[in-house]
């Protein structure tokens, strides 16, 4: 396998950091090209005077000097700002762009990645969910792959290695539950971010970990299993599987079943993206069967889980529909996490926006990028009434 040049949007967030891993422990076959944070400037500067990248971003612009002047005397060519994050991917030198930016952000840099004709390590859903016609269709155009990283649909991909010609019947996603599996309504009213945030099998980032106990992460990765595989929406099944073994499954048209199996770790789905089609060797902790003896599956609650529904309903609106939720959950999110909003009223604002925001049926990227905004204005609106 030839040595490849990594791109990695968003460095210091919990994909990055455990990327910057995978490579250091195969530094024959990656090499660190770009790395990219908005605001952890410290870790970023840390990080590049391990790996000496070509190029760093810095999101943030008033943290442009405190970067350049930590890494100017390292010969690491220093940028700040939204364009230059978007502008970055394009390096000639660069073989696979990995989007592990958090939410909308993702989007116009995987965008630019794409045309530049850049192969895209995808941990950034939003992306999809946001523009998935989009997206599947520059891809298609510039011959380049999309694989994901997100370890539910890394495990349908890895479940169709070998299975591309044969027709799938339906997949299923798991899902842990997230804190709060078993609750009721009622029993959600009242919860904090703090107990929203312990996550009982994945450390995440914040964003992510709210997302999981909200099910809002399973409704975005129920879309981007859409356009990953170019199915329906009733061909996708959510189910919860406490004990997170099990990643996910494909059912064939003939009846049989794969599934991808493996410990909580987000290493493997990473390493598979970067190297694929090959497998290289790891050191990863291997799974035993016998200390888990008994794995256990549940319907999921959409009743008290109500955004995975709202996500469902969107997907078969299509249009803009997933893109005005994914900008109301943003905000819903941070609007949680500043103690603004209730848990249970981060899906009463989606809904809200839902019903609010205009409709496009065949949304084009300008259309994308004005919906996103009038999203959040009336998402911000819901807040503050």
């Amino acid at each position: 396998m030839q040595k490849r040049h990594i791109a990695i949007l968003g460095s210091t967030g919990s994909i990055g950091t455990q990327a910057l891993e995978v490579i250091e422990r195969n530094p024959d076959l990656f090499e660190v090209e770009v790395l990219t944070a908005q605001r952890n400037a410290k870790l970023l500067i840390e990080q590049a005077g391990k790996f000496r990248p070509n190029v760093v971003v810095i999101g943030e612009e008033s943290l442009y000097e405190m970067v350049f002047a930590a890494l100017d005397p390292l010969d690491i060519k220093v940028y700040a700002g939204e364009n230059a994050l978007a502008a970055c991917v394009e390096n000639d030198s660069i073989h696979i762009v990995l989007t592990a930016l958090v939410g909308y952000a993702g989007l116009l840099p995987t965008v630019r990645a794409i045309k530049a004709k850049k192969h895209i390590a995808l941990a950034n859903k939003e992306t999809l969910v946001v523009a998935g016609d989009l997206i599947t269709k520059l891809a298609e155009e510039n011959a380049v792959d999309i694989l994901p990283v997100d370890s539910e649909h890394s495990a349908i991909f890895q479940c169709l290695a070998g299975e591309f010609h044969n027709a799938i019947e339906k997949i299923i996603l798991t899902a842990s539950g997230g804190p709060f599996r078993g609750r009721r309504r009622k029993e959600l009213e009242k919860v904090s971010k703090a107990e929203a945030l312990k996550h009982p099998n994945w450390e995440m980032g914040a964003k992510i970990t709210i997302d999981s106990a909200s099910m809002m992460n399973k409704g975005l990765e129920v879309i981007e299993a859409k356009w990953l595989f170019g199915l329906e929406p009733e061909q996708i099944e959510v189910i919860v599987h406490p004990q997170s073994i099990v990643h996910s499954l494909v059912q064939f048209e003939d009846g049989s079943m794969k599934a991808q199996m493996g410990l909580p770790d987000m290493k493997l789905p990473i390493q598979y993206a970067l190297a694929y089609p090959q497998r290289i060797p790891s050191d990863f902790e291997r799974f035993n069967f016998l200390a888990y003896p008994s794995l256990t599956f549940e319907e999921a609650d959409t009743e008290t889980f109500r955004n995975l529904s709202l996500a469902y309903e969107a997907l078969r609106k299509g249009g803009n529909m997933p893109c005005i939720i994914n900008a109301a959950n943003e905000i819903a999110v941070d609007s949680f996490l500043k103690d603004k909003l209730g848990f249970l009223a981060m899906s009463d604002l989606i809904a809200h926006c839902m019903s609010k925001v205009e409709f496009i049926a065949s949304p084009s990227l300008e259309n994308y990028i004005e919906t996103d905004k009038a999203s959040r204005e009336e998402a911000l609106r819901f807040v503050n009434n």
